[in-house]
């Protein structure tokens, strides 16, 4: 089993050496609105070499640099891959002008109208479900009929939660997607976020690096950890915000 340890001990290993340093967002460089210990060191050592990589289903790249800018984390927008905007941009690519109801935040829906998709709950041609904060009983009512009719549907991702700076649930793209799956018994519905090597893929291609010259960290592997294995790339976990390092109760005074 792959050893859990903290952001500290990667930046004294080899790993920041890596052509490219891909890391996961929510539990390894934030939690909530904080900046986690040491994430500003990594961006310090790796400046260039560093990519966000994560399921986050709120943001656009330009969302989120802003964001994270306000933060103390200046990392251009060019170097962030999330799964919400990469989902968006592939149905707009796949479908173009097709009317999609898109469960999403007003990032996420701006971005679909701007790349030329009509956004339409009512008689929708496809259907795509992200961390929609205005998700409501209404719209899972009618997702489910959709859904259960036949209408193609995609999920951003499958996480359940992310973790708040106490280590607390934050219901994530998967939540919803559960429900909607206890709806409509039997349906499978496919995704493009972790734990598919989609965005590893894509952004080893932007950054013009192989899988053996980078280097992925984040803090769940049953995606993170997944998703670096079918891209051929080493991962390194790291433990959650509220969370002790494996070894860590051996440094507790008895």
């Amino acid at each position: 089993m792959t050893r859990a340890i903290g952001l500290l001990d990667f930046l004294s290993g080899h790993g920041p050496q890596k052509a490219a340093v891909m890391a996961d967002l929510d539990g390894c460089l934030i939690a909530g609105g904080q900046l986690l210990p040491h994430a500003a060191d990594l961006l310090t050592r790796c400046a260039d070499r560093l990519w966000i990589v994560s399921n986050n289903s709120t943001d656009t790249a330009d969302t989120l640099a802003a964001r994270l800018a306000r933060m103390g984390f200046a990392l251009p927008a060019w170097q962030i891959m999330l799964a919400g905007e990469q989902t968006i941009r592939r149905i707009a690519q796949d479908r173009p002008g097709q009317r999609i109801a898109v469960y999403a935040s007003e990032p996420l829906r701006a971005l679909a109208r701007q790349l030329g998709l009509i956004t339409d709950h009512i008689a929708p041609d496809g259907a795509i479900l992200a961390r929609a904060p205005d998700f409501c009983y209404a719209d899972l009512a009618r997702l489910a009929a959709q859904a259960a009719r036949g209408l193609p549907l995609v999920a951003t991702n499958p996480d359940l939660n992310h973790p708040d700076p106490e280590g607390h649930p934050v219901p994530e793209t998967g939540a919803l997607l559960a429900a909607l799956t206890a709806a409509v018994p039997g349906l499978v519905i496919p995704t493009l976020g972790k734990p598919q090597p989609d965005l590893l893929l894509q952004t080893l291609a932007r950054a013009g690096v192989a899988a053996a010259d980078a280097i992925f960290i984040g803090d769940t592997p049953e995606t993170d950890g997944a998703a670096a294995r079918a891209a051929g790339v080493e991962f390194v976990l790291l433990h959650r915000p509220g969370t002790l390092p494996l070894n860590a109760e051996e440094a507790l005074p008895c």
